[in-house]
């Protein structure tokens, strides 16, 4: 199995082996197993089913992810995206239903993956400048650490006057995450193996003894969940009723919403699918060594298909835009390079479907610590980043400042390709700038009128 593995996935040419890889995707898997609990949560809004969600959920994560580990070959893996979960949620199924939303999805999903086959995706991710690619790894770097702040409630958003503030230092919760950071601090200094892994296991048992202890008391309408599994061994919710199928059944008589308006939300799904997902690629890939000398990914094509197919397969199941993981770079920070880290990340989702209640039982303050200091490792790429010159430096400025503020990474790039176009353009560089770029930055545009003048 040993020589398998090595072969099929050049483990010896990636300079890793099986037990790397294993505790890479073992780390991905942890910090992103909250997507099983988070994204039912979230669709709930939209009138579907807990349980189905969960289902879709966990099964679209195992086959799109399976599909990244040995058609694309990366450590990447590929689960149904927050930001997208939220629009398809609060956005789109509260005005037209959740069956709209779903239909849209898996529409897009389809776009996505021709736009693939015709290189389309792999054009506009060739096109984008190497200081542009340093910044998105560097803002996705603060993206994500911003996340593991607000989650573990260390700071605090959309309160009375400023937009952000610290958050309650004497809750149990903050405490905790407190806690896991400086645990995890001292495992990376310490070069121990699994830092991050370990880290979110060792904050997960201090909060475990806080609850046998009465520190941490167990309130569901704070947000504070017992910390103790429920139980071991749960069957699979069925997703009937709330998959493609029953979608298009509800909408057969009527759609329900007129054409323009449909179009408009299937290319905002796609909008912000392409650039999520190419701002992820991005970052993570310079994080990991994956760029050429021309800052091109080996095999982008078939990651952004992998990607794609995921998209479809999740709106098939029942569940919003499938996107490829920033916390992946989790994985990529515990020395993962190759496809077995997306195996086992997930063969373990489809371990979770039949152990729900003890992955359910981790909480946002032990997952936390780690998604703050994999926002450490990524932003060491600014450093690599010419400042010198104004025309690269400042839209790399803007695209790294803008994804944490905005809590969009598509955004981020957004700001960074426009300022980029016209500096270039008004200082005469037009040269360096890429038929593609200019498409891209018209694009840009025509959304950002959409959204000012639609709110898509």
């Amino acid at each position: 199995m040993g020589k398998f593995l090595n072969n099929h996935f050049k483990l010896s040419e990636n300079n890793t082996n099986v037990k790397t890889e294993l505790i890479a995707g073992l780390t991905t898997f942890m910090t992103m197993a909250y997507i099983l609990i988070v994204n039912p949560n979230i669709l709930q809004y939209a009138g579907m089913d807990w349980g189905a969600v969960f289902t879709a959920t966990a099964i679209s994560t195992v086959l799109s992810t399976v599909m990244m580990a040995f058609y694309a070959r990366y450590p990447f893996a590929v689960a149904p995206g927050m930001g997208l979960n939220a629009f398809f949620a609060f956005t789109v199924a509260s005005v037209w239903g959740w069956q709209i939303a779903l239909i849209a999805v898996f529409i897009e999903g389809i776009l996505f993956i021709m736009l693939s086959l015709f290189k389309v995706r792999e054009a506009i991710f060739d096109s984008i400048p190497r200081n542009l690619k340093l910044a998105v790894s560097a803002g996705i770097g603060l993206f994500i650490a911003f996340i593991g702040l607000v989650n573990g409630k260390l700071v605090v958003v959309n309160i009375p006057d400023v937009p952000v503030t610290m958050g309650n230092l004497g809750s149990i919760t903050v405490v905790l995450m407190l806690t896991g950071i400086v645990i995890t601090m001292v495992f990376l200094s310490l070069r121990i193996k699994g830092a991050l892994l370990w880290g979110i296991l060792a904050t997960w048992f201090i909060g475990v003894i806080c609850q046998l202890t009465g520190l941490y008391i167990v309130d569901p309408g704070a947000g504070m969940y017992s910390l103790i599994p429920s139980g071991v061994f749960a069957l699979p919710p069925s997703i009937e009723g709330y998959n493609i199928v029953s979608a298009v059944n509800h909408v057969r008589n009527g759609f329900g919403i007129d054409i323009f308006s449909f179009i408009v939300i299937l290319f905002a799904f796609l909008f912000v699918d392409v650039f999520d997902t190419i701002g992820t690629v991005i970052g993570v890939s310079e994080k990991a060594g994956f760029m050429d000398k021309d800052g091109k990914l080996p095999r982008v094509k078939q990651v952004l298909l992998s990607d794609a197919v995921g998209t479809v397969i999740g709106a098939g199941l029942g569940t919003s835009t499938a996107t490829t993981y920033v916390e992946s770079a989790a994985g990529v920070a515990e020395g993962g390079r190759t496809g077995l880290t997306a195996l086992t990340v997930a063969v373990l989702f489809g371990i979770a479907l039949f152990f729900s209640p003890i992955f359910a039982a981790i909480p946002a303050f032990a997952t936390a610590p780690a998604l703050v200091l994999v926002g450490f490792f990524m932003l060491q790429n600014v450093v690599k980043i010419d400042f010198n010159d104004p025309t690269e430096g400042i839209p790399a400025f803007l695209a790294i400042i803008m994804m944490p503020l905005t809590y969009s990474i598509a955004d981020g790039i957004i700001y960074g390709v426009l300022s980029y176009v016209i500096l270039k353009l008004v200082t005469g560089k037009v040269k360096s700038v890429s038929i593609v770029m200019f498409i891209v930055a018209i694009l840009f545009v025509l959304k950002l009128l959409s959204t000012a003048l639609l709110g898509y």
